[in-house]
């Protein structure tokens, strides 16, 4: 990744960074495998052969929610099962009398996949030598899906340098507040703020990072990500070295948000399958799964202790659910359009959301009823809370600070270039009191010091939020 430019303003400091792969084509991750003499049939593993070409190639039309003929290959389970031309589709042992071998290699009139290319002679020769050794399952469970067989991926190697910029989805400061951490291409980037140098690079990650969150104790990264309609997941990196030390929360779509709830050591996974996962990333084993939204959920939020965890989805609603069992408090549909920001007020009585209505709308937890409707003017991404400010990007370019005591617009910070997605604050340490009077008021979050955001044309920058006047 290089640094394009480097500028420094009275109240912003602006970091652009490039993005975007010079290629015209994403990696493919299709696992051709071992192919030759049927002795080495018995190499042939379902996992990591079979299951991928049956996912790049077959999936589309022969799953779950689309099943061609009524077959489907969505699972080693359903593999197996007949459609409705009751042909065998696999034969143990026997390849040729395989339906599923016939119609990949037959006339065009009948071969699949249909209306696209043929597979290549090498992963038919897989497919027919792993039937011939016995088409065993090498996984946990024959039931479980494919994205949950096929073992998580390890990613290609980031371009030393990008070409062009790309949006930036995902960004915040380090634990510290000396750095910036953003999404790339199958890595995060971190930046040194003090004089826009990068620092670090996290690679093996997804193709695109959607959300990133750090643990209480700064030593896990959560990093929410994935391909669009291919593959999503949370992978947790310790921080210090830069290992991915688990994958969590893997699902047939993207992760769209990833949140510690405080006080724990738990996280709440936003899915593009319209998914909620509760995840303990101690023993990384999958607590509780929320079905409550009908589309993507797009932002996730806990309330400052914890006890309740808001959601935004494009199914044009925002939710309320218990931290603790994961049942559903809360409903608001006011916003009829898709909602793709959520925070809590400071004392969780209120929820905050915004979305493609170009509204913030403050509604309360009790009865789901709306408190104050403030326009925008333009759409709104995911928002950021910090005491008694929200902080609101917005696709006309503008950052806002509103005051949730008077519910009102009291900063713009204007300068950006395009579309703002992300804002995150940033609050120093406070110093110790000098005395039990300074000790009682103490308890208090500090104010945030510096806002970071982050925009759709690759740009980082700082504000300081001490600094007079509106930029």
């Amino acid at each position: 990744m290089q640094l394009i430019s480097h500028h420094i303003g009275r109240f912003a400091r602006s970091i652009y960074l490039a993005g975007v792969i010079g290629v015209a084509q994403l990696l493919c991750s299709t696992v051709v495998g071992k192919v030759g003499l049927a002795e080495e049939a018995a190499t042939i593993s379902f996992r990591v052969d079979i299951a991928p070409i049956l996912r790049d190639h077959c999936l589309a039309c022969h799953g779950a929610k689309m099943a061609e003929g009524g077959y489907r290959v969505d699972s080693y389970h359903e593999l197996l099962k007949a459609g409705d031309s009751g042909e065998t589709p696999v034969a143990a042992g026997d390849a040729e009398a395989s339906e599923l071998l016939r119609r990949l290699q037959c006339d065009p009139s009948e071969r699949m996949p249909a209306e696209a290319e043929p597979l290549l002679p090498e992963q038919i020769e897989n497919i027919k030598q792993w039937m011939l050794a016995g088409a065993t399952f090498d996984g946990e469970d024959p039931e479980q899906a494919l994205h949950l067989v096929i073992p998580p991926a390890t990613y290609p190697t980031s371009p030393t340098t990008y070409a062009h910029a790309i949006p930036i989805v995902a960004a915040r400061f380090t634990p510290d507040g000396t750095g910036a951490i953003a999404g790339g291409y199958h890595e995060l980037t971190v930046w040194n703020l003090s004089d826009g140098s990068l620092m670090r690079r996290i690679g093996n990650l997804g193709q695109r990072t959607f959300a990133i969150d750090f643990s209480a104790d700064g030593q896990t990264l959560a990093v929410a990500c994935g391909e669009p309609g291919r593959s999503g997941e949370v992978r947790l990196i310790d921080f210090a070295s830069g290992e991915v030390r688990g994958v969590v929360a893997r699902a047939a779509d993207v992760a769209l948000d990833v949140a510690f709830r405080p006080g724990s050591d738990e996280i709440a996974v936003a899915l593009a399958d319209s998914s909620i996962r509760i995840v303990n990333t101690a023993t990384q084993v999958e607590v509780r799964a929320i079905a409550s939204h009908a589309d993507w959920v797009n932002s996730l939020a806990w309330s400052d202790d914890g006890t309740r965890l808001a959601s935004a989805s494009r199914d044009h609603s925002s939710k309320v659910f218990d931290g603790a069992t994961g049942e559903l408090v809360a409903s608001y549909a006011g916003h009829a359009a898709p909602v793709r920001g959520v925070a809590f007020s400071a004392d969780a009585t209120h929820v905050l959301s915004t979305g493609d209505d170009q509204r913030l709308h403050r509604w309360q937890v009790a009865d789901g009823a709306a408190v104050v409707v403030i326009p925008l003017g333009t759409s709104a991404s995911r928002i950021s809370r910090s005491g008694s400010n929200l902080f609101v990007p917005c696709a006309d370019h503008r950052l806002l600070q509103i005051d949730l005591n008077e519910n009102k617009v009291t900063r713009t910070f204007a300068g950006n270039t395009d579309w703002v997605l992300t804002a995150h604050t940033f609050s120093a340490p406070t110093p110790a009191p000098d005395s039990p009077a300074d000790a009682a008021d103490s308890t208090a979050s500090p104010p945030a010091n510096y806002l970071l955001s982050s925009s759709f044309d690759g740009q980082l920058r700082l504000w300081d939020l001490n600094a007079d006047g509106t930029t």
